[in-house]
């Protein structure tokens, strides 16, 4: 893949257009999804499959392309004003499902209803948190105006999902998932929803892009892999997203099937967490190997969280997992990204080593704690966490693991329910800050910084650096800082990073997609030959 290269600034590159072929107009898709919406609002939940669900039905502010490039979206161009306040042009001609116009009035709207319909995980606050106003200069032209200078914003608006501002004020999930307030300017419209069943869309014609080629799409949540690919094979699908990587060869053998693999941007990330407090419920889980609870968090003791980072053969995952299609991270997000170190130093496997340092620290018998992930947000979640437990037991870690679906990981996690988590993080703008600033940062009150830091890290010289990279406007000043801040967060061990996973879709060998970085599987992109 190309190298990410930052165009924050370059909004006025031309939106490509995409025709539907003739014949193709009446046509359905259905396409096998591991995981569907949390729910119909596009602001509910910050969640990879979330945003990717209903990236079909609202159109978000600014576009990415498959490789992470910023693109025109709703908005055509934009430019900073000052330091502090972004400019946006809207695209004009555009129209909400219910025939209403587009207009600066509807991004108002739906980046001020962004803090009070958040769901478990924070929704989009983390793209707008460093929003203090926005103003209407007429109806095809905003801006948006900072706290502190953010070169980032148009980044940030990639997951900026624009809804309808005439829509009840008050509409929270119930009302999009009845369809009720789900009114986007996506390339289809809402027919109807079953949580963890099936999303239906149908084609909404005049879409700015062009005529979707897909009469009728339907997403299935079918979260079993092997589920999944037995659907593509029985036509119970046609297309299908994370298929399993042990499915590729024989998938590639079949005459019908096509398979298209790409890099991911999600990366397989240890959160322990660092709390003090030991009365926590969480922080009780933690014990000797008799079960007594400890009287102190030995997470954090910067020289266990090493131990748990040399007990780790990223190697043995990569190929034992993934079968030698994921890639071993040695930083918090893949090393073409803007602001991540290009050459970053090896994380090594050493269980010798993270022994000697398990004693050091106090613990020469090892101690007992369970580990928590998800079982079916992305391809290999569950098989990792596994690995992951055998490996810790080889330096004397007692660890049981426990693998969950997603609708109890992740709300039990934001809660804090859990001494130590894996989870996959995508960096979804590109660029290094909105990986710092969300999980690294320690955590502030208002959601500006720290928004997903499960862990309760906090470095304040590694904050101090993060806060002064995300308010500078100089691309190579501000790369500088963030390559120096993922050094430090890495080499302090705070969130641990494991590899980086690939990504692979199969369909009828009579479709074409160009796989994305971001893993979203957009039916307007998935086309006939």
């Amino acid at each position: 893949m190309r190298g990410f290269r930052f165009l924050a600034r370059l909004g006025l590159v031309a939106a490509a257009l995409f025709a539907a072929p003739p014949g193709a107009l009446a046509q359905e898709l259905r396409i096998g999804v591991r995981a569907g919406p949390e729910a119909i609002d596009p602001h509910y939940m910050a969640l990879g499959n979330h945003a990717a669900a209903l990236k079909n039905i609202f159109d978000p502010l600014v576009w990415v392309d498959e490789n992470l490039q910023v693109q025109p979206g709703l908005a055509v161009s934009w430019r900073p004003v000052n330091d502090t306040t972004w400019e946006f042009k809207l695209r004009p001609n555009v129209r909400f499902h219910d025939g209403s116009p587009f207009t600066a009035a509807d991004v108002k709207f739906s980046i001020e209803r962004v803090p009070s319909v958040a769901g478990p995980d924070g929704g989009l606050v983390i793209y707008t948190r460093s929003i203090v106003g926005v103003d209407i200069v007429d109806d095809l032209t905003i801006r948006i105006r900072t706290n502190v200078p953010n070169a980032a914003l148009p980044q940030d608006m990639t997951r900026m999902f624009i809804v309808s501002s005439r829509i009840a004020p008050d509409s929270k999930a119930p009302e999009f998932n009845s369809g009720r307030a789900a009114i986007g300017t996506g390339p289809f419209r809402f027919v109807s929803w079953t949580p963890r069943g099936d999303l239906v869309m149908e084609r909404f014609p005049g879409h700015w892009r062009g005529d979707a080629p897909w009469s009728r799409v339907t997403l299935v949540e079918i979260s079993n892999d092997a589920a999944r690919v037995a659907g593509l094979l029985s036509n119970r699908v046609d297309f299908a997203n994370y298929v399993p990587v042990s499915d590729i060869a024989r998938l590639k053998r079949e005459r019908n099937i096509a398979v298209f693999q790409g890099e991911s941007i999600y990366t397989f990330i240890l959160y322990p967490d660092l709390r003090e407090d030991m009365s926590a419920p969480a922080m009780r889980m933690i014990t000797d190997k008799q079960g007594n609870t400890l009287s102190r968090n030995p997470f954090r003791d910067r020289r266990v969280r090493e131990a748990l980072s040399l007990a780790i053969d990223r190697a043995g995952i990569a190929q034992s997992v993934f079968e030698g299609t994921a890639v071993v991270a040695d930083q918090l997000m893949p090393n073409y990204m803007f602001g991540a170190n290009p050459n970053p130093q090896p994380l090594r496997y050493d269980p010798a080593r993270a022994r000697a340092l398990l004693a050091e620290a106090g613990y020469p018998n090892g101690f007992r704690f369970p580990l928590y992930c998800s079982s079916d947000r992305l391809p290999g979640d569950g098989a990792t966490c596994a690995a992951l437990g055998q490996l810790f037991a080889r330096v004397g870690l007692d660890v049981q693991v426990n693998a969950q679906p997603r609708t109890v990981f992740f709300p039990a996690r934001t809660r804090g329910d859990y001494p130590i988590t894996m989870a996959g993080w995508g960096t979804l703008t590109g660029e290094a800050g909105y990986a710092l600033s969300s999980f690294v940062h320690c955590k502030r009150e208002g959601g500006r910084y720290g928004a997903f830091n499960v862990s309760h890290y906090c470095n304040e010289e590694l904050d101090r650096i993060i806060a002064e990279a995300m308010g500078t406007l100089d691309d190579a000043k501000r790369r500088e800082l963030f390559q120096k801040a993922q050094d430090m967060a890495v080499a302090d061990y705070g969130q641990i990073p494991i590899v980086t996973l690939p990504t692979v879709w199969a369909g009828r060998a009579n479709l074409t997609w160009t796989p994305r970085a971001d893993e979203d599987t957009l039916a307007f992109f998935i086309r006939p030959r």
